[in-house]
């Protein structure tokens, strides 16, 4: 029962050492988070139709190669660091959606360059698109709901994790969900 601690507490360490430069830090911590972002990752694919074609493993791999990229990163511990996993990963399947829309060929799916697997039908890239417009409607509204959505949904956070992340109480973050869901629902509901 005390082992998830240890790992979160060296994740976290190992990603302190990556932000002061230490690069075999970044190798070091490779294995530990890659198994946990293909998991969100996995967890978010799931909850998509089961006629999704974006593969897991491309997605992960590309939001990973961005966190990797970064000069100079600052985390601050476990749990920001998924939080901007959340972030890319959510901006990666806007940018396909939109490359995607923004082809001339006929329906079916179609490749994209996204680790020279994944697909995504013209009807999933509508979808991701008008999904990344509502939580930009609603980060105008309100940014921290914005964030909560984007931290549960795309990052697979625990209420827990996102109310570290966002320094707010485990309540609020449970009231922001429960505002957010019901305003995007009524949102993409109204696009129909």
């Amino acid at each position: 029962m005390d082992a998830p601690a240890v790992s979160e507490q060296r994740v976290t360490e190992l990603l302190t050492r990556w932000s002061q430069g230490d690069d075999a830090a970044l190798a070091e911590l490779t294995p530990l988070v890659y198994g946990e972002l293909r998991r969100l990752a996995h967890r978010y694919m799931n909850a998509e139709r089961t006629e999704h074609t974006l593969q897991t493993t491309a997605l992960v791999n590309e939001a990973y190669l961005r966190l990797a990229d970064q000069t100079n990163p600052r985390w601050q511990n476990r749990a920001h660091f998924f939080a901007v996993a959340a972030r890319a990963m959510r901006q990666i399947l806007v940018n396909y959606a939109r490359s995607q829309r923004s082809q001339k060929r006929g329906g079916g799916a179609f490749k994209m360059e996204l680790d020279e697997a994944a697909l995504v039908s013209p009807e999933e890239s509508k979808e991701i698109i008008y999904l990344h417009e509502a939580l930009e409607r609603l980060a105008i509204l309100d940014s921290r709901k914005a964030q909560v959505v984007e931290l549960k949904y795309f990052g697979g956070l625990t209420y827990d994790e996102i109310a570290e992340v966002l320094k707010i109480s485990q309540v609020t973050v449970r009231r922001d969900w429960e505002f957010a869901r019901l305003w995007l629902y009524t949102e993409l509901h109204s696009v129909d």
